[in-house]
């Protein structure tokens, strides 16, 4: 479902010239470092100095299964790729939504789940993109949802947030007319407001993967292969229910 926008030329200028640690090396460590925002809940959230979330217990399984320890990272969603082209972990997994841009910066694993930017706003405000038109909508910065509404036609002003509670805040507070999220963020808000907001249309939908620095083919082997196994033992079920109710696989 997210997002970073950064361009392919930022993130090749601070890349370094440095190998990334590849799977054997880290097979030997016996700890791979994985990084992710931890203000994206359910999917990955910082509560205190815990962290948790669907893709925080995801990728934990994962390691588990590969034998491993986990050294987790936690940083704003616009660093993330940054630090990993300079190698200061592994492999992040932050919802990111695959893109052409991205796929040119980074390797994607195969999409650990489908999910796609839903519109959400109080009782009577817009529900469709059709409705948008002359409205305020509330988005975090640097993500695709931003890329997507600024092409709706005729969409008012684009209010960007520094993250995506912020974006909810404003849209809770009145200071927009509609915020655009992920779609499962979106079902827990509505739960969470008992009827002061509704989730509406989706303006896309969007494939999220885990990402390797360029090149590093036999960590992306290893962790497609650890997710598949985690779909197929039954693991990734139980934790997706755990969070959504449902299996948010990609089908």
């Amino acid at each position: 479902m997210k997002r970073a926008l950064l361009t392919l030329t930022a993130l090749a200028l601070l890349a370094t010239s440095a190998e990334a640690r590849t799977w054997a090396e880290i097979k030997k460590s016996g700890t791979v470092k994985i990084a992710t925002e931890g203000a994206f809940p359910p999917f990955n959230l910082l509560k205190g100095k815990q962290l948790t979330g669907f893709e925080v217990e995801l990728a934990e399984a994962m390691a588990k299964g590969l034998g491993l320890k986990v050294e987790w990272t936690t940083q704003p969603f616009d660093n993330l790729l940054i630090g990993l082209n300079q190698n200061r972990y592994d492999f992040v997994i932050a919802s990111h939504g695959i893109n052409p841009e991205r796929a040119r910066a980074v390797d994607f694993s195969t999409p650990h789940y489908c999910t796609g930017g839903a519109i959400v706003a109080k009782p009577g405000g817009p529900l469709t993109a059709a409705a948008l038109k002359g409205k305020r909508v509330g988005v975090q910065v640097g993500t695709t949802y931003l890329e997507n509404v600024r092409k709706v036609p005729g969409v008012g002003e684009v209010k960007t947030y520094p993250t995506d509670t912020a974006a909810q805040a404003a849209l809770m507070a009145g200071r927009v007319d509609a915020w655009v999220g992920d779609k499962f963020t979106g079902i827990d808000l509505v739960k969470a407001q008992k009827g002061k907001i509704r989730q509406g249309d989706l303006l896309f939908n969007e494939r999220v993967a885990m990402a390797v620095k360029k090149g590093n083919a036999s960590l992306l082997k290893e962790l497609n292969a650890a997710l598949a196994r985690s779909q197929q033992n039954g693991t990734y079920a139980k934790i997706s229910q755990k969070y959504f109710g449902q299996d948010v696989r990609c089908r």
